[in-house]
Parts: structure tokens; sequence; C-alpha cells
């Protein structure tokens, strides 16, 4: 078994391990799934655990798997309910990432973007990074009861949680399972500052929620967008909201007085990075009222990388060869091309008024002057020539 998480190694509310055949038969009888009430059940596909032929071992290892379900409204789509032990994840120690407390409700995204840095940790399921992370989703049904039980706790000291980091989530599947609402809840209740980083229009729904939950604790929000072109965007982006409902996300975030920094990431080398494509971004975004920009190139990370690379085979063969020459066989382009890139990015901002960059985390001590204060985090350093993160 593949799966070296903690999050999801609950037992089923059947009390049966996956492999068992109990999970499997309790769910087709209609058992009760813990936040997985959705309209239109009766429509449903809900299937056997699938093993490995020849053995009893699930061939997707998740523990706390309940059921997997297809449905007609998400076409191509399977939905792996699992019933989440803990879904309040630390950063590990190594990561240069500015905070250090995450809550995924999701793993995979159908939004389908080619270059989603976080496709490798599909393959920790035994699972691929490329079609099978657009299209085989792990869905934490009980994530708010989890999450609600863990901020209790005398222990918890209240850091800023960052949502988003992994997958979206307000990827679609929020649309079906509406888990969002009850994990804000949680979070404004105690206290907790958190902040939320999402392509998914799906936010707008709610807007009137974090307007409450910002007179309990700091929040920050981050709308997603590198991306203008909307023919670049069907095929990088397939299953996204497209650019401009997005930047009418980012004026109603602002209109609602909530601040909405933007993550224009990644830039991709010979497609986004002109002169004219970059004027196009920081443009648009300054119009629908972004508080903050980070802009930086593209990174391929293994498991980001093969896909990305497929990608452009079939769209932009002519790119492939100077892909290589650019990224070698690392994960970053050069520095001189990083650096270039961001010279360009520093003229748009400042073209366009943004004097910073994205800011919708706790700022945090640096190391030598002590520890962070609580809901601090570290901050990163960044790639040559690449601006802050957050």
């Amino acid at each position: 078994m593949r799966w070296q998480g903690q999050e999801l190694n609950a037992k089923s509310a059947e009390g049966g391990h996956p492999g068992s055949g109990k999970t499997s038969g309790s769910a087709s009888a209609g058992a009760q799934v813990p936040g997985a009430e959705v309209p239109g059940a009766a429509a449903e596909a809900v299937l056997p655990l699938p093993a490995v032929p020849g053995t009893t071992d699930p061939l997707i290892p998740l523990q706390g798997l309940v059921r997997s379900v297809r449905t007609p409204d998400f076409a191509g789509v399977t939905f792996h309910e699992v019933v989440a032990k803990s879904v309040l994840n630390k950063v590990g120690g190594g990561s240069n990432m500015p905070f250090e407390w995450t809550v995924n409700p999701y793993r995979g995204c159908s939004h389908a973007c080619v270059y989603c840095f976080a496709r490798k940790t599909h393959t920790y399921l035994d699972l691929d990074s490329g079609a099978d992370f657009d299209s085989q989703l792990v869905v934490k049904v009980n994530a708010a009861e989890v999450l609600r039980r863990e901020l209790a706790r005398p222990s918890w000291q209240h850091h800023h949680v960052a949502m988003g980091t992994n997958t979206d989530p307000y990827q679609r599947a929020e649309g079906r399972y509406k888990l969002m609402p009850g994990i804000i809840r949680a979070l404004a209740d105690s206290g907790t500052p958190f902040s939320i980083l999402t392509k998914g229009t799906l936010l707008a729904r709610d807007i009137p929620l974090l307007k409450e939950a910002s007179a309990q604790t700091e929040i920050g929000m981050g709308i997603s967008l590198a991306l203008v072109d909307p023919e670049l965007a069907k095929v990088a982006e397939p299953g996204t909201p497209t650019p401009r409902a997005r930047l009418e996300l980012i004026s109603r975030l602002r209109d609602a007085g909530l601040p909405c920094s933007v993550m224009a990431m990644p830039i991709l080398p010979w497609l986004t990075d002109g002169d004219e494509s970059l004027d196009a971004l920081f443009s648009a975004l300054a119009a629908a009222g972004a508080t903050g920009v980070t802009a930086g190139a593209l990174h391929l990370r293994p498991g980001a990388r093969e896909w990305y690379l497929q990608f452009l085979a079939r769209h932009y063969p002519e790119l492939s060869g100077k892909y290589a020459d650019l990224y070698g066989k690392g994960t970053y382009a050069s520095k001189e091309y990083r650096d270039w890139l961001a010279g360009r990015i520093r003229f748009f901002k400042a073209k366009y008024g943004f004097s910073g960059g994205a800011r919708f985390l706790r700022p945090a001590a640096p190391k030598d002057e002590g520890a962070a204060p609580a809901g601090g985090a570290r901050t990163p350093v960044p790639a040559a020539g690449q601006d802050a993160l957050f």
C-alpha cells in the first residue's frame, strides 16, 4: 500500500476495511455517508470497491474509503468518498511554504490544469499524475466535522490555515458536496485565521459567509489567474472557469469589502511571457480591483513535467525543443530566463500600480528574530528572479 499520509486512515462508517467487502456492500445498500447527502442520488452508479486482480487488496489504497460513485452530472469523473480521521495537516519542516497548516477537503482536481504542481501527489494513491489526477477525486465527506473537533483541542494554537495549496477547494465537486461552508464556519468559530486560494467561481456562493467570518478572524482571499487568453485557457486548464469569470469574481470580492490578491502563476514561456500577454494580464487584474499580484515562471516538477510536455507535443510541438533547452532535466527554468521574466513582471506591476506581491497570508517574523507569533509562518526563499510567493 503506497498511501503514506495520515489524513484518510479512519475505518469506514461500518467498521470494515476497504478491502474486506463490508464497506462496499454497506454503501451499495444505501448506508449514509457523513456529508454526502446529495441530490439526484438515484441516478448515481455506486461502484464496487476495485481490487487488484487475483487479490483482495483495493486498487486504490484509501483507508476510510466508504464508496466510489459516478454520476451523470460529472461525466468521466469518479468520486471516492472517504471518512477522514484528520483533515488539519502540518506542513513538513523542510517546506519553504509560508504557512504551517493546511486543509484539503479534496485530492485530485477536475480543473485539469496541465501544469499543476500537485499532480505527483496522486501517485501516492497508486493512481497516475495525468488523467487519474483529473478524474479520480478523493472526497473527505466528513471534513467539516473532523476539523471542528481538531480546532477545539486545547493544544491548537490558532495558527494560520491555508486552503487551496494542493488541490482546489472550489473545484466543481464542491457544488456537489458543499464541504467549504462547514469548514469556513469551523475556522471562524474557533478564531483561526485562514486563507483560500482558488480558480473556482463557486466561491461566490460563500461570499456572505466569508464576510461574516472576517468579523471573527483574519481571512485572506486569493484567485489563481495567469492566463487571460480564453483560447489558450481552454487547452491548458480545460476544467476551470473562464478567465473572464474569474476576473468578475475578483470584482465581486472587492465589492463585498474583502481583499483579493492574485497568484498569476505560472507564466508559460513563449506562450504568456510576451509583453502583449503580460500587459493584458496586469491591466485586466488592475481593472478587476486585485489588491496584490505575485507572478512567476512555470515550474516543471515530476508528475506535472511529463503531463505538461505531452501537452506541448500535442498543441505546440514547435516549442518542445525550446523547453528542453530552457528546463533541461530540472524543475526550474534557467536563472537567466527567470531574471529576465522578473524584470518584465516588475515593469508591468509598476505600470498598473501593483506595489507588492499577493499578500493573503499573515506575515511572519524571520527565524533569527525568534519564533513567529501565533498564526505566523516562515517566509519562503523565492527562486532566483521570482516574486516572493505571498
